[in-house]
């Protein structure tokens, strides 16, 4: 695997994701997640980085709105986003997976597994935010899956290790997105030790209710 792969680096933490998943004991389903969420929710809202991908794949654009996975997060912050909708369809997206929740993102790891075998990583394709490149919009999706999983095992109290390029393409990312929306200087004075970021500090939104966000 090489850290510009972005195929490679969507389905490694896809099936990190999964793993974690399946060692989720049935009494922790019904249990906190994150905000609102139980931990079904928070399960469900994370799927949705492999349901909006076989979704979007399947939809061409005409135009390339956005360039880059900054510019889908610095874009998606300007849109009015309504808390309680997006914490409503993490609960929907829970309850879709149905009696075996496990079974259910297994299923959706293998779907995507495989359309993606088939896809051009350059094709044009209509997102939420507008036409990207599906090389562009897979590590929005990647991240969403680490920061999740990270969701999931600060719940349940289950470890999970993604590959170093993986939190690496994270990361990345995130500071990233801090640029684009302004915040680099913060966030770089903060993780060099001379400031320290302030309460509340995010580039993607809050957690409160939920991600602040729509996915």
């Amino acid at each position: 695997m090489t850290d510009d792969d972005n195929v490679a680096l969507y389905l490694d933490a896809a099936h990190t994701f999964v793993e974690l998943v399946e060692r989720i004991a049935p009494d922790q389903w019904a249990q906190p997640g994150l905000g609102s969420w139980d931990t079904r929710s928070l399960v469900g809202h994370t799927s949705r980085a492999m349901v909006t991908v076989l979704t979007y794949v399947d939809q061409p654009a005409d135009t390339e709105d956005i360039q880059t996975p900054e510019g889908y997060y610095a874009l998606i912050a300007t849109q009015q986003t309504d808390p309680q909708a997006v914490a409503e369809r993490g609960r929907q997206a829970g309850d879709a997976l149905g009696a075996d929740p496990t079974a259910a993102v297994r299923d959706l790891q293998t779907r995507v597994t495989e359309r993606l075998r088939h896809a051009d990583p350059a094709a044009l394709i209509t997102t939420i935010a507008g036409g990207m490149r599906l090389d562009n919009y897979l590590p929005t999706r990647t991240f969403e899956l680490v920061v999740h999983s990270l969701d999931i095992s600060a719940a349940t109290g289950l470890d999970v290790v993604f590959a170093p390029e993986v939190i690496n393409q994270a990361v990345a990312l995130a500071a990233c997105v801090a640029v684009a929306l302004g915040q680099g200087p913060a966030l770089l004075t903060a993780m060099t030790g001379r400031t320290s970021l302030p309460v509340g500090f995010s580039v993607v939104g809050g957690t409160d209710a939920s991600p602040a966000r729509p996915a």
